[in-house]
């Protein structure tokens, strides 16, 4: 599990990186965060776990002078859920719905990754494929009207073998072009 950084918060407000050893904002905890970073905020006095409320000031602070998220319709309704029984369930739910959200949007990034690296790699396999089915279609049609002769099956043998390298000199050289264009 990953560390927290522990940040203190003095009397006078300011909040303290301990692991930075620097006086920190409300921006730079934001900044923190969004690069994954764990934050733990405590009292420098009581010792009193403020992580929440420095959390919730975050929020306030980029709803207010950021582009907000939450709209007031949503912000309404969150606010009737307070005090009601289902209200430990909105809290879960909000986790596990942002927690999918976030991995989604990992995959999509990642599959647009791989898309942008080798854009051409799906043509292939099924440019690769179909030159697969009509050989097996030319060899069932060389059957059909040549018989299956020992010396139509060698010819036939002997075709495929040349269509196969020609098809292995075509990949190589789309391979290459392809390692070209990257």
């Amino acid at each position: 599990m990953q560390q927290e950084r522990l940040i203190r918060k003095y009397a006078n407000r300011r909040l303290y990186d301990t692991g930075a050893s620097r006086h920190v904002t409300l921006e730079d905890l934001r900044q923190l965060i969004v690069a994954g970073e764990k934050i733990k905020v405590v009292d420098d006095k009581s010792g009193e776990d403020l992580t929440r409320s420095v959390l919730l000031q975050i929020i306030s602070e980029q709803e207010q002078f950021g582009s907000p998220a939450l709209g007031s319709e949503l912000l309404e309704m969150i606010i009737r859920f307070y005090g009601r029984p289902a209200q430990a369930l909105l809290s879960r739910y909000l986790e596990q719905a942002f927690t999918t959200m976030l991995r989604q949007q990992e995959t999509m990034q990642s599959e647009m990754v791989k898309a942008l690296q080798t854009p051409f790699a799906p043509l292939t396999d099924i440019a690769r494929t179909n030159m697969e089915l009509w050989e097996k279609m030319q060899a069932a049609t060389r059957d059909a009207f040549m018989g299956s002769s020992p010396a139509a099956k060698a010819a036939a043998e002997n075709d495929a073998k040349t269509q196969n390298d020609a098809k292995t000199q075509n990949d190589s050289k789309t391979q290459n072009d392809s390692k070209k264009g990257s």
